[in-house]
């Protein structure tokens, strides 16, 4: 696995194949990272269930919206591993009010991508995917001036890259060039062993949390719950923050920007960690 990842990274591999969008049952094909195609869940539409539940399986944890079983965009019988994380689902569905806001249905869409997996990727690829994200990490490139710009970035990013130096054992540094920090080989080997410890549903969900924040070190920080959800998107928008200190906000939608990465980047997490889980039940409601 590990030389498999080390050719990807080096550009000595195909890339992973590109297939057709999928049929448009639950969500849209878009563009994802790395130049594949990932879902991107439909606006809205009218609710047309009553009640959400959640039952066992012979392939895990359903829900059902009234009688009728969820399926994803391929048409699949939505399936999760875990309990936890097929109540966390449930509850997205249940919270909708009269119409249905996809968009806002994190979870859902992630176990969609998990299912069907429309970038038909392995989980070497997965690996390999995330590890990447290392030669551009948001943390790892800095300024010389303004001199209070880099004077915060040396502040609020030096304490995360020290931990994930002594957490895992490696040498990452930072750089002021523009082609950024030389990463040692053997760090990149270090991570690959490390995310090759979680299975193909939490590697899903750990890509999905590197995209957001764009960083492979503020990611593991927060997965490995050393940081918060605010503190990672804070650290993640360092510059832009310091912009809006310095200059001003635009009225609303700076706020609005805010909020939804920090709710991406919080699904994200919740869900890497509820994919880890493992519970038996037979049946259970989600209603009073």
């Amino acid at each position: 696995m590990w030389r498999g990842c080390r050719r990807l990274l080096q550009g000595r591999c195909p890339p992973a194949r590109r297939p057709d969008p999928p049929p448009a049952a639950g969500g849209a094909a878009a563009a994802g990272p790395g130049g594949g195609r990932a879902y991107a869940p439909p606006a809205e539409r009218k609710r047309f269930y009553q009640n959400v539940s959640i039952s066992q399986g012979e392939g895990g944890f359903e829900i059902n919206l009234d009688h009728r079983k969820l399926k994803t965009p391929q048409a699949k019988l939505f399936t999760v591993p875990s309990e936890a994380l097929a109540i966390a689902v449930a509850t997205e569905w249940d919270s909708q009010k009269d119409t249905i806001k996809f968009y806002t249905m994190h979870l859902t869409t992630l176990c969609n991508t998990a299912l069907d997996n429309p970038t038909q990727r392995n989980k070497v690829q997965l690996i390999c995917a995330a590890v990447k994200f290392l030669e551009t990490d948001t943390v790892c490139y800095r300024v010389e001036e303004p001199a209070a710009l880099a004077e915060l970035q040396k502040n609020e990013w030096d304490p995360i890259i020290a931990w994930a130096e002594k957490r895992y054992n490696v040498a990452i540094g930072s750089s002021t060039s523009i082609t950024g920090p030389n990463i040692p080989a053997s760090t990149k080997d270090t991570f690959i062993s490390h995310l090759a410890s979680y299975n193909m549903w939490a590697l899903q969900g750990i890509e999905y949390v590197i995209t957001q924040l764009k960083s492979l070190i503020l990611s593991m920080g927060l997965i490995d719950r050393h940081i918060t959800v605010e503190k990672a998107v804070l650290l993640s928008r360092l510059e832009e923050e310091y912009q809006i200190q310095r200059w001003g906000s635009v009225e609303w939608a700076h706020d609005y920007d805010l909020c939804e990465l920090r709710a991406r980047a919080a699904a994200g997490t919740l869900f890497v960690h509820l994919c880890s889980e493992s519970s038996t039940v037979k049946h259970k409601l989600l209603q009073d």
